[in-house]
């Protein structure tokens, strides 16, 4: 099966290497609604994916960065008692949301406006670094990464979130809609619709996972997880920076930022979470399962009906096809991922 065509590029300025003011500028546009689409266009599912890459950062890292922030959505499951949490992102119109939802006592994150290729941040400074939707927004990716390399310390953590490009496969005609028409057509309700066809456009940019994966690889991390959410259309990566590093040159504007790991004397040890109650990762799990499970059966009750009465349906001819296509692929979607729930529910819990 042959990938699906990438839509031509809206605003190409967005596109274009180290678009910074671009971006940053869209995303001050729709930073009012941002967080209510993306729960839309999830389902409902991003907080349950973000906690899935907190679950990748270790529970003794001291230094984390969560990189492209926004809203400031991903930092609270970073925050620790001892651990110094930085959230740094181009918008300041996003990081003026994230602010008002961080309170200003104990570890809170400290915001920083900055441009991702050029870090306010020493060589081998961090433990760890999250980025949840915004890899696919760094151009070129490459460069990016070396970025991300230099301020990891070696045996760091990166965990990414990404929405991802539809992978060959049955389901791929079904994503790839997805993509070209829900999700332009949700940008409706954002104060400029243009930033949802950039969206599109650059999953389908980004690919589908092995592109990232050979980046990651060229520039000196290795896989050590991957994890996928709803069919493949968004992926998870945890993966380690090895050896020391590469690039020696100071950040510009010097060092900023003192290495915040506590040295052998300092004694210091971040509390541990990773005992938490398995009933509690059960209760949400079945939440889940129920949810999706009824949805299955409304897209079931909704293919009967089509089946006995289409023919008395006020619809046009590609308003048919279309309705066809939606409840076909919801029955196939959510019952898949019924599936998966279940088997999960019955299995091992995941790591932590």
């Amino acid at each position: 099966m042959s990938e699906p065509a990438v839509p031509p590029a809206t605003d190409p300025d967005r596109f274009r290497p180290h678009a910074v003011r671009e971006l940053g500028g869209m995303f001050d546009d729709v930073s009012g609604r941002y967080d209510l689409l993306n729960r839309i266009m999830s389902l409902g599912q991003d907080r349950a994916w973000r906690a899935a890459m907190w679950r990748g950062v270790p529970e003794d890292a001291h230094a984390v960065l969560d990189l492209c922030t926004g809203s400031g959505v991903s930092l609270p499951g970073l925050r620790r008692p001892g651990r110094l949490v930085l959230g740094v992102d181009v918008s300041l119109g996003m990081l003026a949301l994230a602010a008002e939802r961080q309170s200003p006592l104990g570890w809170a994150p400290r915001l920083v406006c900055a441009d991702g290729f050029r870090l306010p941040l020493g060589n081998e400074t961090l433990d760890a670094v999250t980025i949840a939707f915004g890899i696919r927004n760094l151009r070129p990716l490459e460069e990016a990464l070396r970025e991300l390399h230099r301020v990891l310390r070696p045996g760091g953590t990166l965990a990414v979130l990404e929405a991802a490009a539809p992978a060959p496969g049955p389901l791929a005609p079904f994503h790839a809609f997805y993509l070209r028409h829900l999700v332009p057509l949700a940008g409706r309700l954002s104060p400029d619709p243009s930033a949802y066809r950039y969206l599109s456009r650059s999953v389908f940019e980004f690919g589908a996972g092995p592109e990232f994966e050979r980046a990651l690889a060229q520039v000196g991390f290795r896989v050590v997880e991957r994890r996928s959410f709803m069919a493949g259309a968004t992926r998870l990566w945890v993966v380690q920076r090895a050896g020391a590093t590469d690039q020696k040159i100071p950040p510009p504007g010097g060092n900023r930022l003192q290495i915040a790991r506590p040295g052998p004397r300092d004694g210091v040890k971040v509390p541990s979470h990773a005992g938490r109650p398995e009933g509690e990762w059960r209760l949400w799990t079945s939440v889940q399962l129920v949810l999706a499970a009824a949805l299955t059966a409304a897209f079931v009750i909704t293919l009967g009906i089509l089946l006995n009465s289409s023919a008395g349906l006020p619809l046009a001819g590609w308003h048919r096809s279309i309705a066809w296509l939606l409840v076909v692929g919801g029955v196939i979607v959510f019952g898949i991922r019924s599936i998966q729930l279940a088997l999960r529910i019955l299995g091992p819990r995941p790591r932590p």
